[in-house]
């Protein structure tokens, strides 16, 4: 049998998939990646990007630039200009990220899924009183990024982020696997609560982008700190940063999950279910009537 198909075996293997990736050192296994990926020395870097496109189905074809100083300057790389297209339409929330779609719809009361038989509730995930009433009985999309996506981060409509509240946390795996063996998993690891306000309709939009195992850093370009596993704080860092539709927003140092929510009224975009892959900047969420009227 072959490396490769040894690999692809482990892959398949849940149990295994679910042991090597989960019960390990975690945090301890991020730090030292983050290092490693970090690592300029060319022989170094060369074999880490070529073992990683061989076994992730990584393609490099839009990548603004193809030769990397490192394995985490190809993580967060650029695409080349025209790569994804907007959504144009002002009645359509665009994906802010590429992803694969995993549960999404509507928030029953204050409680979603994480996956099949898998609740959790929004006061577990965001912490925040006004934010629970805000979402209650609203509309949700999980989208997971596998690590050989692009891994930034755009703004899904035009809007001004008012606060980011870092949660600091644990580094679970967030692959199906993971999803329904852990409950509550996205609540265990580390995150960041975007609060976000649409500037034609004032609706509150909220994106959390939650780390992972090997991904525990997210770089938001308009705060001067890295969110990490050893940054403790301020927690609630007051925002005044507007964005246009589709402006890139910060980024993943790997791959990981952003979950969108939204008001009631909003309307998942035809197509956007679980298991569909989506790009940034494709329609994600339809606004409510009203407000498209207004």
């Amino acid at each position: 049998m072959t490396i490769r198909r040894a690999l692809a075996a482990i892959a398949r293997s849940e149990n295994l998939n679910f042991l090597l990736t989960n019960r390990i050192p975690r945090r301890l296994l991020t730090r030292c990646i983050g290092w490693f990926s970090g690592i300029e020395q060319p022989l170094v870097r060369k074999l880490s990007i070529a073992v990683w496109r061989k076994f992730s189905g990584l393609d490099l074809a839009e990548a603004e630039k193809t030769e990397f100083r490192s394995m985490h300057e190809c993580f967060t790389r650029r695409l080349k200009p025209g790569a994804r297209t907007i959504a144009a339409d002002p009645e359509i929330l665009a994906s802010p990220c590429d992803a694969i779609v995993g549960a999404s719809g509507r928030v029953v009361g204050t409680t979603l899924l994480q996956a099949k038989g898998f609740p959790y509730t929004l006061r577990d995930l965001l912490g925040d009183s006004a934010l629970v009433d805000a979402y209650r009985d609203g509309t949700y999309v999980t989208l997971r990024l596998t690590s050989a996506m692009y891994h930034r981060f755009h703004a899904p409509h035009d809007c001004r982020v008012e606060q980011v509240t870092y949660i600091s946390g644990d580094t679970w795996n967030v692959n199906p696997i993971a999803l329904a063996r852990i409950e509550r998993l996205f609540c265990r690891n580390e995150r960041a609560v975007l609060r976000t306000r649409l500037a034609s309709t004032g609706h509150l939009v909220t994106l959390v982008p939650v780390a992972a195992i090997l991904v525990a850093s997210i770089r938001l370009h308009f705060l001067d700190v890295l969110l990490h596993l050893k940054y403790r704080g301020p927690n609630v860092i007051p925002c005044d940063a507007r964005f246009a539709k589709g402006e890139e927003m910060g980024w993943f140092e790997h791959g990981s999950t952003i979950i969108v929510f939204a008001p009631g009224g909003f309307d998942l975009c035809e197509g956007v279910q679980q298991g569909h892959r989506i790009r940034m900047g494709e329609p994600l969420l339809r606004l409510p009537p009203a407000a498209q009227e207004a």
